[in-house]
């Protein structure tokens, strides 16, 4: 298992075989173009393209917003006459319907393109396979699956919310290396050092919500933001930071009902303080009652918002029944070389239940890296047997 540095963009492995080396380096930067637009697509996914001819980058482009062109329209902007006869390279096959934008691949068959190289087939049924079947019928030779892994990784949320219907939900925590949160006093501040919580802090940025419990906001008072400072040229992209709790028990002045600097949603069940919604809605604040306020009921609310991904920040209770009902897919564990003791400190996740190590949850594709002085450990639950 490989041990890494890890750096501002995902770690992204060279697993295609019998592909064209050179086919494989342009899906590489096709995948660097894209992330560029990371947290700004929704609901839309992150796509990257190049166009190339006689071993020349004539043009580039990615889809920077939804509502706004897609990567193949920039890219054959930029190409100009130099498109024709061309190979254009995407990393997630071009669409062939109309939607906020004309289809991409009536635009490459007009540009008159020679070769399209595409990294993953689109799993939206408008799309999977229609776009591909246009260029062919156009005379375009189409080459698929260059670096096909790669591109499912950077489109992961895109991918679940369109096989399942809700968002991906990321459970995010750091702990000390005997596995605890927080001493026995609950002082938790801070676990890991600054260029761990700088990662924390873009990561919020590429995804959609930040989802806590009540006692998180009465224990932490959290900001839950990228902490980025607003300039011109580059606005903060916060998420929208999302509060479970049942009796709106909740503090007047805490820092996420700053509704200025980001919204906050507080979901509930029922109508258990009258007063208290009251108060969150003069602060500007959205608060929702829902039937049941499970973690799988949050995620189908925020799936009908059609959010991609979603970051899990609790405490150990609420990550247990997110882990159990199937809101959690992805794990990023942030582990300080630090020992704090205490046999009642709590631990990220609380009872799921198992007696035995053997019911122990396994991760799958588990990566390490090395973040400043701490480390990372990033993996994906197994998948239940029922998908």
């Amino acid at each position: 298992m490989e041990i890494h540095p890890l750096s501002d963009q995902p770690s992204l492995s060279k697993d295609a075989v019998n592909i064209d080396p050179h086919h494989q380096q342009m899906m590489q930067r096709c995948l660097q173009l894209a992330q560029k637009a990371a947290g700004f697509t929704t609901p839309n996914p992150l796509v990257g393209c190049v166009i190339e001819r006689d071993g020349e980058i004539v043009g580039e482009g990615y889809h920077p917003k939804a509502g706004e062109p897609h990567a193949e329209v920039f890219a054959l902007r930029a190409a100009g006459d130099k498109a024709k006869g061309a190979t254009a390279y995407v990393s997630l096959e071009p669409c062939n319907h109309f939607g906020r934008t004309p289809p991409c691949s009536e635009a490459l068959v007009k540009a008159g393109v020679a070769t399209v190289v595409v990294g993953m087939v689109d799993p939206d049924p408008r799309v999977s396979g229609k776009g591909i079947e246009r260029l062919r019928a156009a005379g375009i030779q189409v080459i698929t699956g260059v670096e096909e892994a790669d591109c499912q990784r950077v489109n992961e949320a895109f991918v679940h919310r369109i096989l399942y219907q809700r968002p991906f939900g990321i459970l995010k925590y750091a702990m000390t290396l005997d596995g605890k949160i927080a001493t026995t006093a609950g002082h938790s501040a801070w676990i890991t050092k600054e260029v761990a919580r700088a990662h924390v802090h873009r990561l919020r940025a590429t995804c959609d919500a930040v989802i806590v419990g009540g006692n998180t906001v009465r224990r932490d008072n959290p900001h839950l933001t990228t902490h980025h400072k607003a300039d011109a040229n580059q606005p903060p992209n916060n998420p929208l930071r999302v509060v479970l709790s049942r009796t709106l028990d909740l503090p007047p002045t805490a820092h996420l009902w700053e509704t200025d600097i980001a919204p906050t949603i507080v979901l509930t069940q029922g109508h258990p303080n009258g007063e208290g919604q009251a108060y969150l809605e003069q602060q500007g604040v959205e608060v929702v009652n829902l039937d049941e306020l499970t973690p799988a009921t949050v995620m189908a609310y925020l799936g009908k918002k059609e959010l991609l991904s979603v970051l899990w920040e609790c405490g150990g209770t609420l990550s247990a029944r997110a882990i159990a009902d199937g809101s959690v897919q992805k794990v990023l564990a942030f582990i300080a070389p630090k020992i704090v003791g205490g046999q009642n400190a709590p631990s990220p996740v609380g009872d799921l239940g198992f007696n035995k190590m053997t019911e122990a949850l396994q991760l799958e594709r588990v990566r390490w890296h090395i973040v400043g002085e701490d480390c990372l450990v990033e993996g994906y639950l197994p998948k239940p047997a029922s998908e």
